[in-house]
């Protein structure tokens, strides 16, 4: 829960930046606590084959932080011994890591639940074509970036070719059995062109799914309406056109206390490519590692001891206030 005890939760400034996401904590008597782990994000790396502008972890094609089999069995021995059933795969693009299908395969295997942030155009490439059956036969659940069911939008956002791309690997998921009634989970993930809020995620939901069933025959399941961070690319974007204080300003404006309780760093574990704990995947960008008590050093997730966890502060920043404004916003989409 968030209690209202004295905030004791630890800092971490943002150089560059006047606002306090802390002070705002403080003015309204409230306090991040823990929730038992309920998911396990793990960023497997930072490749990708798109380069957007709003990806906050700066992924792209010659990216080399890639998870290694190593990291991945220990982080599969761990999980084995935990009672956390969703496991949040994300990149980059995740699919692109060697032993992809290896950690899906030994995940399902274990009855675990396992999500794949997909960017779509991955679908189409060489080598991972199959994938789609592959991920269905395993009872793999999609969240597939869709920025906009405007052509001009994502071409903005994601560059040249990327919306008719998406648009035949959504229809290629419909095809697979993904996002029809009865089907596979697939859900959408929308974020705003520009230095913006998103805009109601219920009617902003209603419009893709007339729009991609009349134009396209698509369907899907739920649509994420997601605040772009101001971290990594779309932080650099935002200084490139003068507008990096413009939007922080109005993400603080925009601070919604009732927002806090469902933030996703009460009950997600967030774990890099190299096997470190973060309190999101915000926090990892931004080299926010959860340090051994005492020893400075950062916390691998197999020495990760969940019953202390719960007694670790989170770690905050400025850039907390992107995930507080407005509806507030998760990996899940706006939190109210």
């Amino acid at each position: 829960m968030v209690s209202n005890n004295n905030p004791t939760t630890a800092t971490t400034p943002q150089s560059g930046s006047d606002t306090s996401f802390q002070r705002a904590l403080d003015r309204h008597g409230l306090k991040l606590e823990r929730a038992a782990p309920r998911v396990l994000q793990i960023n497997v790396g930072k490749l990708c084959n798109l380069t957007c502008v709003h990806c906050h972890v700066n992924a792209g094609p010659s990216r080399k932080e890639i998870m290694t089999r190593g990291t991945v069995d220990q982080i599969l021995k761990w999980v084995r011994g935990t009672e956390i059933q969703t496991i949040d795969l994300t990149g980059g693009a995740p699919e692109m890591i060697p032993d992809f299908r290896y950690l899906v395969d030994e995940l399902a295997r274990d009855g675990r639940h396992v999500m794949d942030r997909c960017n779509l155009t991955i679908l189409l490439e060489d080598g991972y074509r199959d994938l789609p059956e592959f991920m269905r036969d395993r009872g793999v659940e999609i969240v597939a970036s869709m920025p906009c069911y405007q052509p001009d939008n994502v071409t903005a956002q994601r560059g040249e070719g990327v919306f008719d791309s998406s648009i035949e690997a959504l229809q290629l998921l419909n095809a697979t059995g993904y996002g029809t009634e009865g089907g596979l989970p697939l859900n959408l993930v929308y974020n705003p062109v520009g230095a913006s809020l998103p805009p109601d995620e219920a009617e902003l939901e209603a419009d893709y799914k007339e729009a991609l069933m009349e134009h396209f025959g698509i369907q899907f399941h739920r649509l994420y309406a997601i605040t772009n961070m101001p971290v990594s690319r779309f932080s650099s974007w935002l200084k490139r056109n003068g507008q990096l204080q413009e939007y922080m300003a109005l993400l603080v404006q925009n601070f919604n206390p009732a927002s806090t309780n469902g933030l996703m760093c009460r009950d997600t574990i967030s774990v890099d490519w190299e096997g470190y704990v973060y309190d999101c995947d915000f926090n990892q960008q931004l080299g926010m590692r959860l340090m051994e008590n005492g020893s400075g050093k950062g916390l691998p997730v197999w020495e990760l001891d969940l019953h202390s966890f719960r007694e670790m502060p989170i770690l905050t920043g400025p850039h907390c206030f992107g995930c507080t404004a407005g509806a507030g916003s998760s990996c899940g989409g706006t939190l109210l």
